[in-house]
């Protein structure tokens, strides 16, 4: 019988996870609690007290070598953030006290405290000063990896109201650019001076230009393929024929005794010429809580357009309906002329895609809400369906975005659903898919709404 002896370095967190730390201070990583103090706070800022995120945690590896009580204590600090309730009594110095500092200005007190903590903790802040919020940013760039400080950026216009600032060209040049603050710019750019202008749409057109080297390939390269499919011949060639259809097509000759099927009627698919084009129409809310959606979807709309066999149009509304195709060229300008806010009226938006399909049969219509409908309601469901029978292939997502399933109008996605249009959030990966699927007019790879969450 063999026995083993408890690890005299080992800790126990609050929730019950034993921890113990890595050997070497020098060695700390990305992973290792002393480097992640901003996952902890993040959490913090979101009200969550998930251990993964904001404990620290080593692997207990047979080679894990243990590290001092001291190193323990100052990595335990930095995740809760000091105040006489932390219980380590440890003091920072040097890089840390910096990083901790940095950390306290945004976590160091609660949401709309007013810059006191409860209890009389120390209370930090960034102050209304965009020459100080641009240090800021600097310093979490340098002490945090990018990932990190995207969530920071995010926490910081929520919760210390830093909207106003983004107006300053200054600010705008430190902060580091990502989906969520092109959704905050466009929300802004009504009120934009026109001294901010410039940078802010240099900030947007960095991000659109990531997100086109990362989607556009793969896009056109699966719409390509689904065009040329969807193009069905009655007389293919032997390497164009489509044998899962043309087997389906013909198992009524199944020859039991042979245990074939002998097909009278080949079905495949030619190589889509430029006179045979699919119509897509993209119908986008622009209310504020589409943000991120408005961003990938006019990202994709310019790839769309890009495409020969593609008629692309892009529509976005809230109460009004605007009609951004002759834009479509250039994503920024997209951007640049939505609105983000203000109501829904679904129903009018509809009616007038639905004014501009002359080929029901070869039309996709993408409608991109989250279906909570200030317009008539009725109306909007009579429309869809006259759509449908029309012959049009009609998607609903409820985003298009990498947050999984948003909050969105559960009535309205049942009545959709009972049209034989399912309404169900979508990621940018999956995008090219779903379009496909509709260009070829087969099933939609919908995802569990359950996973999502």
């Amino acid at each position: 019988m063999t026995s083993t002896t408890p690890d005299p370095t080992a800790t126990t967190d609050p929730a019950g996870t034993t921890i113990t730390a890595t050997t070497d201070p020098a060695t700390t990583t990305a992973t290792d609690p002393a480097s992640v103090p901003a996952a902890a706070a993040s959490a913090s800022a979101s009200a969550s007290a998930s251990s993964s995120a904001s404990v620290p945690a080593d692997s207990a590896s047979p080679t894990s070598t243990p590290t001092s009580e001291a190193e323990r204590l100052r990595r335990w600090r930095l995740v809760l953030g000091g105040g006489g309730a932390d219980g380590t009594g440890c003091e920072l110095r040097g890089r840390d006290a910096a990083m901790d500092g940095a950390l306290a200005s945004l976590y160091g007190r609660e949401k709309g405290s007013g810059g006191k903590a409860p209890g009389g903790r120390r209370a930090a802040g960034l102050g209304a000063s965009a020459p100080g919020v641009a240090r800021w940013l600097g310093d979490i760039r340098t002490y945090f990896p990018s990932s990190v400080v995207q969530v920071m950026q995010r926490d910081a216009i929520d919760r210390l109201g830093l909207s106003a600032l983004l107006l300053e060209p200054e600010m705008l040049e430190a902060v580091e650019a990502d989906v969520h603050l092109v959704g905050t710019l466009l929300s802004l750019n009504k009120v934009m001076p026109e001294t901010t202008k410039e940078t802010a749409r240099a900030v947007v057109r960095k991000v659109v230009e990531q997100l086109e080297k990362k989607l556009a390939q793969r896009t056109r390269a699966t719409l390509t393929g689904a065009l040329d499919r969807s193009a069905r011949i009655s007389r293919p060639r032997h390497r164009d024929i489509d044998w899962d259809r043309t087997i389906r097509a013909n198992l009524k000759n199944y020859l039991p005794e042979y245990r074939t099927v002998v097909p009278e009627r080949l079905i495949g698919y030619g190589r889509a010429a430029q006179s045979v084009k699919k119509d897509v129409v993209l119908c986008i809310d622009q209310s504020g809580s589409m943000a991120a959606s408005v961003v990938y979807a006019s990202v994709f709309g310019a790839v769309l357009a890009s495409m020969r066999a593609l008629d692309t149009r892009l529509v976005v509304f809230d109460t009004a309906v605007v009609d951004l195709t002759d834009q479509l060229d250039d994503p920024v300008d997209v951007l640049f002329g939505t609105q983000l806010g203000g109501g829904t009226d679904i129903n009018r938006a509809l009616a007038y895609c639905q004014s501009r399909i002359t080929r029901p049969t070869e039309t996709v219509v993408v409608l991109i809400s989250d279906l909570y409908e200030g317009g008539i309601r009725d109306e909007m469901l009579k429309r869809v369906a006259a759509m449908k029978a029309s012959g049009v292939q009609f998607v609903t997502l409820l985003a298009l975005s990498d947050e999984g399933a948003p909050a969105y109008d559960r009535d309205h996605a049942a009545a959709l659903a009972a049209l034989g249009a399912p309404a169900f959030a979508c990621t940018p990966d999956l995008f090219p898919d779903v379009m496909a699927a509709a260009i070829e007019k087969r099933p939609l790879p919908i995802p569990d709404m359950a996973e999502q969450r």
